[in-house]
Formats: structure tokens, C-alpha cells, sequence
């Protein structure tokens, strides 16, 4: 695997699956050769996590290369060095997820998002569930967040999710 070459051989599938979908193509199964597949997944990241990108890319203009190359590269970064290369076997279970409306300290989506970041950060999510969706966005930018800042956060705090809040919190009074 030549890692130098990441972001150039990131962007190459991520074009190629924004125009497969342009043309009607759908399945993430369907975007990839194996060659291109077996990188990904060498690299911690699923062809649903393209696919999500690509179509999102095409019906809303978003969240466009820049964030899918930060927040692929941060997967990356924990798959390689925390995970060892070794792919997690658990999916979260989307049915215990706290609801879109749920609040903490005020703030909505919030308690939504920790665990979805975890998930995201272990490769755990699945297919039904996109990091960086359009909740997510809407989310990031009300707090002026990067999706990938929000990423390495929630993985520099582990399990003190009082942190991460702590710190949304002083990040969205910064913002106004």
C-alpha cells in the first residue's frame, strides 16, 4: 500500500463514484472493482462510506471532496494505528442511537452525533448511517465545526463524553 499516495488515490474513487452516480448507477457494491475495494478496506474505509459521499455529492452539492478526504484521512489515521489494520466485526445497532431530537445541555443532535463519531472512528456504522449526513452538517455548521475536527475530538476524549460536550458548547458561544 503506498501511503504517501492517500489523497490522490482517495480522490480518484471518490470522482469515480460521484460520476457513477450521476448516471444512475446505484449500490455501493457496484462502484468498485475488487483491486480499488481491497484498498479502501485496507485503508479502514468501506465502499458505503464513498457511496454516501457520492450521493449526497449529487443531490445537495455536499459534503464535497475537501471533507471527505479530512474525514476519511482521521478513519484512516485510528484504523491504521489504534486498530492495527484490523477491521472491527461489530455494527452499531441504529435502533439504540438516541433520537435526531434529542438535546443535551440544550444542544440538539448532539447526543446523536457522540456515538455516531465512535462509530465512525471504528469503522462500526452501519450502511443506513452516514457520518458527515445532512444532520450532521446542519449540526456542524450551526457550531462552526469541521466534521473531522469533531472526529479527532471525540477521539482524543475516549469516553468522556462530558468533554465533547463541554467543548461544542464553548466552540457554538465562540461562534456567535
Amino acid at each position: 500500500m503506498n501511503r504517501y499516495d492517500f489523497p490522490s488515490q482517495f480522490r480518484k474513487l471518490f470522482d469515480r463514484a460521484v460520476a457513477l452516480y450521476a448516471t444512475g448507477r446505484r449500490g455501493a457494491d457496484t462502484f468498485f472493482e475488487s483491486g480499488q475495494r481491497a484498498w479502501l478496506l485496507s485503508n479502514g474505509i468501506t465502499p458505503q462510506y464513498v457511496y454516501d459521499y457520492a450521493e449526497d455529492e449529487n443531490t445537495v452539492g455536499e459534503p464535497g471532496f475537501g471533507h471527505a478526504l479530512t474525514i476519511e484521512s482521521v478513519r484512516r489515521d485510528y484504523f491504521l494505528n489504534v486498530q492495527k489494520g484490523k477491521a472491527s466485526a461489530v455494527v452499531l445497532d441504529e435502533a439504540k442511537m438516541p433520537a435526531k431530537t434529542d438535546a443535551v445541555k440544550g444542544v440538539e443532535w448532539l447526543p446523536r452525533i457522540i456515538p455516531k463519531a465512535k462509530a465512525k472512528l471504528r469503522g462500526e456504522l452501519p450502511a443506513s448511517l452516514m457520518y458527515c449526513c445532512g444532520g450532521d452538517r446542519r449540526f456542524f455548521k450551526a457550531h462552526d465545526i469541521l466534521p473531522a475536527e469533531f472526529l479527532t475530538l471525540v477521539w482524543r476524549n475516549g469516553d468522556d463524553d462530558a468533554a465533547t460536550v463541554s467543548w461544542v458548547l464553548a466552540r457554538g458561544k465562540a461562534a456567535k
